[in-house]
């Protein structure tokens, strides 16, 4: 009978010793984790490595796209604006006169509120003429024309560092004809509105 036990007990020891060795070799079975297949052998700094890569990767790509997001929305506001900028219609003038009439001081007064609320943005007034007069006179009188409308504008608070005025005269008409309606159309205040750089 103690034997019996004693082979008994020889048995339970080698099905246990048996059963170590099994589970032992059995270390290199793979657990899929969220970031992949990782060994079951993987120590836990190991998966916290990979989880954590993953996640630096996850924050990467979130901050790529909110950048890309808003780099598109800046270019869309940009050529918004340009696309404002460039409809300010043009001032006229009288025969051989500078001084602004009621049309050109709304039109300066809406590109006055436009310029306010977009402040990295600037201003060259280019003064022109008709054909009639010589093209000294017809330069200054280009100048005295952009003047008047840079001082209206400064006026209404726009900082003369944001206005530029240049002439023209009569060198860039916008209708070659000589008759009346081209030189009403050539007798003009033009505005290049653009970004400050």
């Amino acid at each position: 009978m103690k034997k019996n036990s004693i082979m008994v007990g020889l048995l339970v020891l080698a099905c246990s010793f048996s059963l170590m060795f099994v589970s032992g070799c059995a270390t290199d079975q793979a657990v899929t984790t969220e970031t992949g297949v990782i060994k079951s052998d993987a120590t836990m700094d190991q998966i916290l490595a990979a989880e954590t890569a993953k996640s630096k990767a996850e924050i990467a790509a979130m901050r790529k796209a909110a950048a890309d997001k808003a780099a598109a929305d800046k270019a869309k506001e940009q050529e918004r604006l340009l696309a404002e900028a460039s409809a300010v219609k043009n001032i006229h003038f009288a025969f051989d006169r500078y001084d602004l009439n009621a049309e050109a001081r709304n039109i300066l007064g809406g590109l006055a509120d436009w310029l306010s609320k977009q402040s990295a943005w600037v201003v060259t007034i280019e003064g022109h003429c008709d054909e009639r007069g010589t093209a000294e006179y017809n330069m200054a009188l280009g100048e005295r024309r952009a003047e008047a409308a840079a001082a209206y504008l400064s006026s209404l608070g726009i900082p003369k560092d944001r206005i530029a005025t240049i002439s023209y005269g009569e060198e860039r008409p916008l209708d070659p004809r000589s008759n009346e309606e081209a030189w009403a159309k050539n007798r003009r205040g033009h505005f290049v509105v653009v970004p400050k750089k």
